[in-house]
């Protein structure tokens, strides 16, 4: 409510997108930043200046009234049970399976042996950093702060990828890799965050078991869900039917998953794999084809414009305590080195029967950005007194990801190439 209205969920959707909107047009016209980087940009300036104005003028409530309409939006439900299928379909209708299968063991290891290392490691530094700053931090809440910082966005790397000049294997196993984390990390986040409520008492072999059942049954109900759409596309040639039918797999198939109790991230993923690849090369026209790529595209696009502006605006919803920021910086490090270790330790073990080449380990550890999906989770989390503090950690962990990562990850990528080159000529 702000003074006297109440906001429909409609109202909060509509600021959302007049907002980021407006923004990106200020971005693209003034600031010409990566969309990703510049939204984020924005709505921190734009949030820091509403702090700003409430310490300069203390009749000013702006900052309580952004905090209501942020607590009034059902982030679990909007975010989890909405944009996260929609996200992850959309990231995987643009990955080349072709050039996935050739890295697909890297990809399998590092989307479940490298989430699962990542998330123990960053869970269990967390876990000291907040003792050491008299933050009472439960052992399982700081595993959730790992779980959901763990998964690595596809899209805000994606387009810097393609400039950067990488081999397309490559290209296509950091998108791989990145879309199925995304759908590990959500189940791992789960069973994690069940027994960090309390709601579940989850023993190792259960969360095992839980664990193959909800990846295990998402990848079959994707597939399901995926051909039955293919089968349906290739039957006609109609682009509005059969962008019609690629949103009711979206929608019908994440409802289905949550129904049987099976993940529903990890299905989309599936699904959108397979009609991005044998639905578009098989049973597409190039009318239908442009058109539902380009609708995809479009919705892809504008979720991320919503949770990249959130991140920004997350600020005036974390507490004023300093020792917040310190866990947050702190955190920084930490990450990437639970990156680093999760991505060279597999990549070593591999390295006798597979190599990505030598672009590989910085793509992967540099280039694995932070972004929409960990804002979805952690935005997601029930409110209590963890909260504030898993928020400010993730918000400024992924402030550093999209804006210092972001904005140089294509140098770093260029330098490197240059570096080898140089090596190579030597030789």
């Amino acid at each position: 409510m702000i003074h006297g209205i109440v906001l429909t969920p409609f109202d909060a959707a509509a600021i959302l997108i007049v907002l980021a909107a407006v923004l990106s047009y200020f971005n693209h016209r003034v600031l010409k930043l990566p969309p990703s980087i510049g939204l984020t940009v924005m709505g921190a300036v734009a949030s820091l200046l509403v702090v700003g104005l409430d310490r300069l003028l203390p009749g000013s409530a702006l900052s309580d009234e952004i905090v209501r309409f942020l607590a009034g939006i059902d982030f679990h439900t909007t975010l989890m049970d909405g944009m996260l299928s929609f996200l992850l379909f959309a990231g995987a209708l643009h990955v080349d399976w072709a050039e996935m299968k050739r890295g697909r063991w890297p990809i399998l290891i590092l989307s479940t042996i490298g989430v699962l290392i990542s998330t123990a490691l960053i869970g269990g530094g967390f876990y000291l950093t907040a003792s050491q700053l008299g933050l009472g931090v439960p052992i399982a809440w700081c595993l959730v702060f790992g779980a959901l910082i763990s998964p690595t966005d596809p899209v805000a790397v994606m387009g810097v990828l393609k400039r950067a000049r990488v081999s397309p294997t490559l290209e296509a196993t950091v998108a791989g890799e990145s879309l199925f984390n995304d759908g590990v990390g959500v189940v791992v986040f789960t069973i994690i965050l069940a027994t960090a409520l309390g709601t579940e008492p989850v023993t190792p072999a259960h969360a095992a078991a839980l664990f193959f059942v909800e990846a295990g049954g998402g990848i079959l109900l994707g597939l399901i869900v995926g051909w039955i759409a293919f089968r349906a596309m290739r039957s006609i040639d109609d682009y509005k039917t059969e962008v019609m039918i690629s949103l009711a797999v979206v929608m019908g198939g994440y409802t289905v998953a949550h129904w049987i109790h099976v993940s529903g991230p990890v299905a989309m993923a599936v699904a959108g794999l397979l009609i991005g690849n044998s639905g578009v090369a098989l049973a597409m026209s190039d009318i239908t084809r442009d058109y539902l790529l380009k609708f995809w595209s479009l919705i892809d696009d504008i979720l991320n414009a919503v949770l990249f502006l959130l991140i920004g605006l997350e600020v005036v919803m974390i507490p004023a305590d300093p020792r917040l920021l310190v866990l947050g910086a702190a955190a920084i490090p930490l990450i990437l080195l639970a990156r680093a270790t999760s991505v060279l330790l597999p990549l070593t073990v591999m390295r006798p029967f597979l190599t990505l080449g030598a672009m590989a380990p910085l793509t992967l550890i540099w280039g694995g950005l932070r972004g929409g999906i960990s804002v979805a989770l952690v935005l997601g989390l029930p409110d209590g007194p963890i909260k504030p503090i898993v928020l400010a950690a993730t918000y400024i962990v992924v402030l550093f990801s999209v804006i210092v990562q972001g904005g140089s990850v294509e140098r770093a990528l260029a330098w490197q190439s240059a570096r080898l080159t140089r090596r190579d000529q030597k030789v």
